[in-house]
């Protein structure tokens, strides 16, 4: 771990695994600090997902640059800490030198679906859920598993994602005053 001001967080975890809400929740009890959140841009990414994940979740694949040019600013601005919600932790090679520290939020599998199904389909239909479940089952599970297998073990911090948001928000905040 590399010490700069402002000390940058990356969060990572599974689509559902709470990756944004903690985020959120850093932002609030973390003082002077900024957050980046992953979904708000609008990546070249790897346009067949499946095959991207079949072919070895290769990180580098994604061009990060529009993420990349706002932590950079962010790094020249008076803040004591910018909070990424970011799946990748140190996996991106253009990111990981940007990076402080990396919190991976384990989460159990079935609660990040569940969690999932209620953020995406509150105005699907039960033919939907059941559409993306099967697709869960037959392609995306495999997606889930690789970070469990690569992103995880990269990572500073494992924190239990099935403890509340507060608790999750709690044991950062105690681990990178400690760094501080």
């Amino acid at each position: 771990m590399k010490r700069k001001s402002p000390m940058v967080i990356a969060i990572a975890a599974v689509s559902g695994g709470g990756k944004t809400t903690i985020a959120s929740c850093l932002n609030g009890k973390l003082p002077n600090s900024k957050t980046i959140y992953f979904d708000d841009y609008d990546f070249e990414a790897p346009k067949d997902i499946i095959k991207w994940i079949d072919n070895g979740c290769n990180p580098d694949d994604w061009d990060l640059s529009p993420l990349i040019r706002d932590i950079k600013q962010f790094l020249t601005e008076p803040l004591e800490y910018i909070i990424l919600d970011f799946p990748f932790a140190y996996l991106h090679n253009k990111t990981s030198s940007l990076i402080d520290f990396a919190v991976f939020i384990d989460t159990p599998l079935d609660i990040a679906m569940a969690r999932r199904i209620n953020r995406d389909f509150k105005s699907g239909s039960a033919e939907d859920i059941l559409l993306d479940l099967d697709n869960y089952l037959a392609r995306g599970r495999r997606g889930y598993l690789t970070m469990l297998d690569t992103t995880k073990p990269n990572s500073d911090l494992i924190v239990d994602g099935a403890l509340p948001k507060f608790e999750v928000a709690d044991i950062i905040t105690k681990n990178v005053v400690k760094i501080v």
